[in-house]
C-alpha cells in the first residue's frame, strides 16, 4: 500500500492511497472461507458449498467491506503518523466504477488542514473585576438569615414587611408566574400600600416600569429573561395566594452552630467575617467566568487565521444523518465558526502551555466536589472509602467525566489567563458588575 500527499495551498490537501490486491486477499478468502463453513444454499450439504459459488455471491461485498477497513486504518494511521493535523474528517473524492478485477485500486481524500497561528496572550486588553461586599449587603444577609430561622407565622391580612405568595400575570406580555415575594420589595411606597389590609385571594394591579429598584429583579419575579425586562412597561396583576411573617431568629450561638457546626463561630462578627468569606468565594467564581469570557472574546479579535472555509462546508454537508443542501451548509458554518476559531486557540494555549489533565487529577478534583455536595446534607466526615466508591461510580458515567474534566481545564485556563493576561484591575460592588455582566455599564 503505498500513501501520498499533495498540497493544494497551506489549508487544502489532497491524501492519495493505492490498494494493491495483496493488501486485503488473504482477509477476504478467510471471510469467504468462514462463510463457506455456514453457508446454507439449496443442492448442498452445509460446508460443502463450492467456493466459486460464495465468490459470486458474497465477493464483492466483502471486499468492498475490507478494502474500506482498510483505508479507514490506514489513513487514520498515516494522518497520526505524519502529524498533520486535520479540521473535519477527510472527505473520499468521487471516483470512476470500482473495478473488481483490477490488481490495484486508488483512491484520493480532501483535508482541511488546521491553520498555523501564534496566540500572543499580551495582546488580550480586559479588565478584571473584583467584586466587593459592603456593609449594607451583609446586613442584608444577616436579616435573611433571621427570618429564614426565625418562625413562620400565616396572617390574614397584609402588613408592611410581610412575605407574599402569588402569581404576577398579563397574558399579552406573556406573563404567568408563580413567586414568593417581601412587601417592601417594592420601589414604591404606593405600590406597597396597595398590598397593605390585602387577603388571600385578592388581586393588586401595579406597572412594572420602576416596580424595583434594580429592572433585573423583573427577571427573577417576573419569570422573563435578561432582553424582555428592558424598558417593560406593563400592567400585571398579582394574586395573593399567601401572607406570611417571620419573627426573626435571634443572633446567638445556637443559631451559629445551626448554621456553620458547632463552635466554628461564636459571634455576630465572626458570623459576618463567615457570611464575607462564603460571598467573596461565590463572587470570585462570577468574576473568574467573565474574565474567561472577555479573554476569549479579545483573543478572537486579535489572532488572526484562515480556515479552509470551502473544504468544512462541504464536510458540513455530509456529516450529518442527513445531507444538507450547500446553502444550509453555508448557514451551519457562519453558526459554527467563531467557536471553531475558539477551539483552535484553546488548543494552541492547552499545548504550548503543557495544561495537560491527569487521572489523578480528575479523581481528585471528583472527591473534593463529592465531600462539598455531602456536606450539604449534613455528612460533614465521609469515610474515604464511601468517597472513593462514589468516584469511581461517578467517573465510570463518560458524561460525567467529560464534565468534570471540562471543569478542571477551564479552572487552568483561567488561572493561567491571570498570570499572563496584563488585565486592569477594578473592584465593584455585586450590582456595579450585574450591570457590566450584562453590557449596561
Amino acid at each position: 500500500m503505498n500513501i501520498t500527499k499533495t498540497n493544494v495551498d497551506a489549508l487544502n490537501a489532497v491524501v492519495t492511497i493505492e490498494v494493491a490486491k495483496e493488501d486485503y486477499a488473504s482477509k477476504v478468502e478467510k471471510i469467504l472461507g468462514d462463510y463457506r463453513k455456514t453457508a446454507s444454499i439449496p443442492g448442498f450439504r452445509k460446508g460443502a458449498v463450492p467456493m466459486s459459488l460464495i465468490k459470486k455471491q458474497y465477493g464483492k461485498a466483502v471486499v468492498l467491506d475490507e478494502v474500506n477497513k482498510l483505508l479507514q486504518e490506514r489513513l487514520n494511521q498515516y494522518l497520526v503518523e505524519e502529524k498533520i493535523e486535520i479540521l473535519g474528517n477527510p472527505i473520499p473524492k468521487e471516483t470512476k466504477e470500482f473495478d473488481f478485477d483490477a490488481d490495484a485500486f486508488t483512491f484520493e481524500f480532501e483535508l482541511g488542514l488546521a491553520p498555523e497561528f501564534s496566540v500572543d496572550l499580551s495582546k488580550a486588553n480586559v479588565t478584571r473585576y473584583n467584586i466587593t461586599v459592603s456593609d449594607e449587603m451583609l446586613e442584608e444577609q444577616l436579616e435573611r438569615i433571621q427570618k429564614q430561622f426565625g418562625a413562620l407565622v400565616t396572617k390574614e391580612k397584609v402588613e408592611d414587611g410581610d412575605d407574599l405568595k402569588g402569581t404576577f400575570v398579563n397574558e399579552e406580555a406573556g406573563i404567568n408566574h408563580t413567586t414568593s415575594i417581601t412587601v417592601d420589595t417594592f420601589k414604591r411606597k404606593t405600590d406597597i400600600k396597595k398590598f397593605i389590609g390585602k387577603k388571600v385571594g385578592d388581586v393588586v394591579t401595579v406597572n412594572t416600569k420602576g416596580l424595583f429598584d434594580d429592572e433585573h429583579k423583573l427577571m427573577e419575579y417576573l419569570g422573563l429573561d435578561h432582553e424582555a425586562v428592558h424598558g417593560l412597561d406593563v400592567e400585571v396583576q398579582f394574586t395573593i395566594e399567601g401572607i406570611t411573617t417571620n419573627t426573626k431568629a435571634e443572633l446567638n450561638q445556637e443559631l451559629f452552630d445551626k448554621l456553620f457546626g458547632a463552635g466554628v463561630v461564636n459571634s455576630v462578627e465572626e458570623l459576618k467575617e463567615k457570611i464575607k468569606e462564603d460571598a467573596l468565594k461565590q463572587f470570585e467564581q462570577q468574576a473568574d467566568q467573565k474574565f474567561l469570557n472577555d479573554v476569549t472574546e479579545s483573543l478572537l479579535e486579535n489572532t488572526k487565521f484562515e480556515l479552509p472555509a470551502e473544504f468544512l462546508k462541504k464536510w458540513i454537508q455530509t456529516v450529518g444523518e442527513t445531507p444538507l443542501t450547500a446553502d444550509q451548509a453555508e448557514e451551519e458554518f457562519a453558526k459554527s465558526e467563531k467557536g471553531l476559531r475558539y477551539q483552535l486557540i484553546e488548543g494552541k494555549v492547552v499545548t504550548e502551555n503543557n495544561l495537560q489533565l491527569t487521572f489523578e487529577e480528575i479523581k481528585t478534583y471528583a472527591a473534593t466536589v463529592i465531600k462539598q455536595q455531602m456536606a450539604q446534607f449534613g455528612q460533614t466526615d465521609p469515610s474515604d472509602a464511601d468517597v472513593e466508591n462514589i468516584v469511581n461510580r461517578v467517573l465510570s458515567n463518560q458524561e460525567e467525566a467529560k464534565r468534570l474534566s471540562d471543569q478542571i481545564m477551564s479552572e487552568k485556563i483561567v488561572n493561567l489567563f491571570k498570570d499572563k493576561v496584563k488585565a486592569t484591575s477594578k473592584d465593584v460592588t455585586f450590582d456595579e458588575f450585574v450591570k457590566v455582566m450584562y453590557g449596561e455599564a
